[in-house]
């Protein structure tokens, strides 16, 4: 088994940044890729960013490319997800996810997940 643990979220104007992280514990040997997703209120979760433990492949969804950087500290662990020029479009609970395989932008095809953090960004 594999924990994830989110941290980081809060309230920030459009234009501000926050940093994102999230601890992985347990079996984390098993784990090739890690992706964030986010869900708002009344909406499906959706995909946001990927990388890989092994190597420097990163994937985004479009509307946070440029914006928004995840990167991954094997010494750690952690796996984090700079967002920069935020916009309250970008206010969702975002979920940290944990795949024993290739980077993917469906959620399904993720085996672990945390409890999320809360985004909100004000107008």
């Amino acid at each position: 088994q594999v924990q994830l643990v989110e941290s980081g979220g809060g309230l920030v104007q459009a234009g501000g940044s926050l940093r994102l992280s999230c601890a992985a514990s347990g079996r984390t040997f098993s784990i090739y890729a890690m992706g964030w997703f986010r869900q708002a209120p009344g909406k499906e979760r959706e995909f946001v960013a990927a990388g890989s433990w092994r190597g420097s492949n990163t994937d985004y969804k479009d509307s946070v490319k440029g914006r928004f950087t995840i990167s991954l500290d094997n010494a750690k662990n952690t796996v984090y997800l700079q967002m920069n020029s935020l916009k309250p479009e970008d206010t969702a609970v975002y979920y940290c996810a944990a795949r024993r395989a290739f980077l993917s932008r469906i959620r399904d095809e993720y085996d672990y997940w945390g409890q999320g953090t809360q985004v909100t960004v004000s107008s």
